[in-house]
């Protein structure tokens, strides 16, 4: 039986593994189709974030691809059936609200191409890394269409305005190289060192307080989404509600007897 945007139900999309303590890695796994992002795949990764969220156990995600794209945007097999109704679905809609608001914190391990929608995915992830043999772009204008998932808003803001333009307008694929000089990626690592150098920032980022990085991410995005008085204000609120936390306190605690602290995720 096949889904109506071509993928075989039961399928298994989205791959699940803890390769760490604290540390869940998910694996875009469509590789023939250079992990498109049809609606399944959209609904299983956002299925796993929903359980992420809720597991005390997870304190980061690792967010990579199967084979030799991280994902080449989105599918346009559905796009040719079903016109703009692909676009404006209520179901794909949710689920990428739903890996927009996830609240831990996310990395990207960019293993191959980021094109359109799988850009934008990217984008919506907290840090970006990226091998060597990674590309990004947004092909889209090539057909006619332009980013539509918030990559004409998230894009200016790590790389700037004009950049983000030529990327737009040409849709012209970037190497990892520029993309690192431009800010779209933190690191770039050799292909064989990009999931575990992500993995090993993940498990450092797991040892923290699972009940204050989400704080720590909440308000860092604030500087994208708020102007600065709104943003300010914001990191005052999260700051004192984030003292009302039992893990704040054994932090304290920690540092003052020099110790190393005993988070509870609480």
């Amino acid at each position: 039986m096949t889904a109506a945007d071509g993928n075989p139900t039961g399928d298994t999309l989205v791959l699940a593994a803890r390769p760490a303590a604290g540390v869940l890695l998910l694996t875009l796994n469509r590789p023939e189709k250079l992990n498109a992002l049809s609606k399944q795949l959209l609904s299983q990764l956002a299925d796993h974030l929903r359980q992420a969220e809720v597991d005390g156990a997870v304190g980061c995600v690792v967010l990579t691809g199967a084979g030799r794209a991280f994902a080449a945007g989105a599918d346009i097999s559905d796009m040719l059936v079903r016109g703009a109704a692909s676009y404006a679905d209520p179901e794909r809609l949710e689920n990428w609200r739903r890996i927009e608001a996830f609240a831990k914190p996310i990395i990207a391990a960019v293993n191959g191409y980021a094109l359109g929608g799988g850009l934008e995915l990217a984008l919506l992830c907290d840090i970006i890394l990226a091998s060597e043999a990674a590309r990004f772009g947004t092909p889209e204008i090539k057909i006619g269409s332009f980013p539509g998932d918030g990559g004409t808003q998230r894009l200016p803001r790590l790389v700037g305005r004009s950049f983000a333009m030529q990327m737009v307008l040409t849709g012209e694929m970037v190497g990892a190289d520029l993309a690192e000089r431009k800010g779209l990626v933190s690191e770039v690592a050799a292909p064989d060192r990009l999931l575990p150098r992500a993995l090993e920032i993940a498990g450092q980022i797991a040892a923290k307080s699972v009940a204050i990085t989400p704080y720590a991410k909440r308000a860092v995005r604030a500087a994208d989404e708020c102007g600065l008085a709104e943003g300010l204000a914001l990191e005052h609120r999260l700051t004192l509600e984030a003292f009302a936390k039992d893990d704040r306190i054994e932090g304290l605690r920690a540092f003052a007897e020099k110790r190393e602290p005993v988070f509870r995720g609480c």
